[in-house]
Formats: structure tokens, C-alpha cells, sequence
């Protein structure tokens, strides 16, 4: 069985599925493999031994300037690894470009393929992640949604019932797992446990256009006056600051990426977070941390509804800043199935599903 990571926040989510396999005991040996997205140590390979993931057995190192590229070499590249190696199930994670490519090579081979963070949707249909993740769902034969909301949608767009799962969200498996030699990490120099703030960017819509990036670093320079800033840069966004001729707002500290435990760690010990991922999104609901999320929409909802996630316009971040520390910032409740337990549910209804095949 092959377990396809793409980007480093896939990892996380494998890991939850990784570690909860030898619970049911499958005569599947998992491998993991990598397409080759981020390949960098900061952004993938410093994550595996925090996340207790070997390195990837299989390794495509593919690469693309254009989504197109990108999407249709690792097409290639699958046709030719699983010619060669037939698994008998492909898990994908995520919406990147190499899990819609991987999701349809299966397909086309005719292997079954589990799609782990199935039914997230947005309020943009010409997102590149939003139209990923709608062609994944639709070739998927199994659906693991991360919340009974994303569950309910997959079942009305016309998933079968066996299909669809609502198993909890991976990333809470993981994270409980991680937190404690997480907080035991060092933080970077000047910083104080509960005295800062942290930010994350790296998304097309905030980064790529010069006039939005700077309209963000002037609401995060406003908001570094009320409270320190540590900002872990993205290769991504630190090459379109560097494009663009723009410069980090005083207050803010800039990091490098962080491996795992360090930036839970980071996070974990912050007194907010102003991102635009969705997967720091669902890491804030889980350690209750106030979430300025710049982005005007999110397939996460589930994080608005009951977790501590608010959409913030750069404008309006200064004031989304003294809002939360003075504690008008609402509180995470209870979500059902973030527990810890996702892993073992996408492994027990793979259990069943492999039980229900022909030979299984």
C-alpha cells in the first residue's frame, strides 16, 4: 500500500494513518512515497524523524513552473513507478497538484484509491486546491472527511454511503501525539512564552500580487507595535518579498521553515496565530489559540464555527490583534472525532474495505 505525500503538510496526516496500521493487523506493508513537491530538508525532510515516518522508499523528485507541469509529470512518473510496482491501495493526502496526480494515475491503473481529508470545500470554485480536491473526491473509492459536515457533503454530492467516513481530523492525531516534546523545544532568541505572536504566508492570492503582500505587511507592522511577531518564511513568500523589494515590518522576527515539533512548539507557547493555512487553522483549534486567518473565505469551517478561527482582512488585523489579547476572542469547543483517533478509523474502514474486495 502506497501512502502519497506531496507537500510537507501531507506528512502529519500520513502519520496519523501510518502509526494506527498495525492496529488492525492488514497484510499490507505501507510505503510511503514521495512526488517530490517540496523537497528541500526545511520543508519535508527534517519532518520525517519528527513524525516517526522513514524515509520514503519511493522518491519521484518531481517538480513543475505550472500547475499543468507539475500535475503532468507526476502522472508520467506514477504510470511508470506502478507499472513497475502494482500497490494494491494508494492513499492520498490533501489538494496539491501531485495528490490530484497521483489520485488519477491510480485511477487510470484501475487501484483503489483513499482520499485522507476528503470532502473540504471553499467558497472559491477557481482555487487551484479547490478544484484538486473536488477531482480527487470524485475518482476516490474511499472518503475519509476530517468532521460530520465534510462527511454530510460528500453524501449529498452522491458518494455511496460505504464510501464516506467521517474519521476525525489526522492532524489532531498527530499533534496530540508531538505536543509534549514539542513544548520542551527551545524557542528562538527574544521570544517569551505567551509574549508573541506568530505568522505564516504562503498562499498565491496573499503572496504572488506585490500590491496584496504589502497591503499585509502594513496590517502586520501595525499589529508588531501591539505585540511581537515571529514569522517562520516560506521559500515561496520570502522569494516574492525579495521580488517585490519588500521588507519585514519592525517587530517582526523572521524564521526559517521549522520542522515539526519546532513549529508546534512555536505555536503551541504563542498568544495567536495570523495565518493563511488551513492546516495551522485546524492546529489552532486544537490548542484553543486565537486564529487570524487571512483569507476571505475557508474550507475549513468547521474551525469558525467552533474553533477559535476568525477571517481577517489585513486592514483590519491591528484591531483583530487587540481583540485577542484582550480576550474578546472565542473559545474552541468540543469538535466530534478530533480526538486523537482519526488514525484508527481510516485504518478500520480500510480493514473493512479490503475485507469487501475480491480476495480481500
Amino acid at each position: 500500500m502506497h501512502l502519497v505525500a506531496a507537500a510537507r503538510p501531507n506528512l502529519p496526516k500520513l502519520a496519523a494513518l501510518w502509526h494506527a496500521l498495525p492496529e488492525v493487523g492488514l497484510p499490507l506493508r505501507p510505503v510511503l512515497l514521495h512526488t517530490g513537491q517540496h523537497q528541500d530538508p526545511a520543508m519535508f525532510g527534517d519532518h520525517l524523524a519528527q513524525l516517526g515516518l522513514p524515509l520514503p522508499e519511493i522518491a519521484l523528485g518531481v517538480q513543475g513552473r505550472s500547475h499543468a507541469e507539475t500535475t503532468g509529470r507526476t502522472l508520467m512518473a506514477l504510470d511508470y513507478a506502478w507499472a513497475a510496482r502494482r500497490p494494491a491501495f494508494v492513499v492520498v493526502a490533501g489538494d496539491v497538484d501531485g495528490a490530484l496526480a497521483a489520485a488519477l494515475a491510480a485511477r487510470k491503473l484501475r487501484l483503489p484509491v483513499a482520499h485522507l481529508e476528503a470532502g473540504l470545500r471553499g467558497d472559491d470554485p477557481d482555487m487551484p486546491e479547490e478544484l484538486n480536491r473536488r477531482a480527487i473526491d470524485a475518482v476516490s473509492s474511499l472518503l475519509w472527511a476530517p468532521d460530520e459536515a465534510s462527511a454530510a457533503g460528500l453524501l449529498a454530492e452522491g458518494h455511496a454511503a460505504t464510501a464516506v467516513r467521517a474519521v476525525g481530523n489526522a492532524m489532531v492525531d498527530t499533534l496530540r501525539r508531538g505536543l509534549g516534546p514539542a513544548r520542551a523545544r527551545t524557542l528562538p532568541p527574544g521570544l517569551v512564552p505567551g509574549d508573541y505572536g506568530v505568522v505564516t504566508l504562503h498562499r498565491a492570492a496573499n503572496v504572488d500580487d506585490p500590491a496584496a503582500l504589502a497591503a499585509l505587511l502594513a496590517g502586520i507592522g501595525r499589529a508588531a507595535a501591539l505585540l511581537p511577531l515571529a514569522w517562520p518564511l516560506h521559500p515561496r513568500t520570502r522569494a516574492r518579498l525579495a521580488a517585490a523589494g519588500l521588507a519585514l515590518p519592525k517587530g517582526v522576527l523572521a524564521l526559517p521553515p521549522l520542522p515539526y515539533l519546532d513549529f508546534l512548539g512555536l505555536l503551541a507557547r504563542a498568544r495567536l496565530v495570523a495565518t493563511d493555512s488551513g492546516g495551522v487553522q485546524e492546529e489552532a483549534t486544537a490548542l484553543d489559540l486565537p486564529c487570524l486567518t487571512l483569507r476571505p473565505g475557508t474550507e475549513r469551517p468547521v474551525t469558525l464555527a467552533a474553533g477559535t478561527s476568525r477571517l481577517v482582512a489585513p486592514a483590519a488585523l491591528p484591531a483583530a490583534v487587540a481583540a485577542a489579547l484582550e480576550g474578546q476572542w472565542p473559545r474552541a469547543r468540543p469538535i466530534p472525532f478530533w480526538d486523537g483517533r482519526a488514525g484508527a478509523r481510516m485504518a478500520a474502514h480500510l480493514a473493512e474495505a479490503m475485507a469487501g474486495r475480491p480476495g480481500g
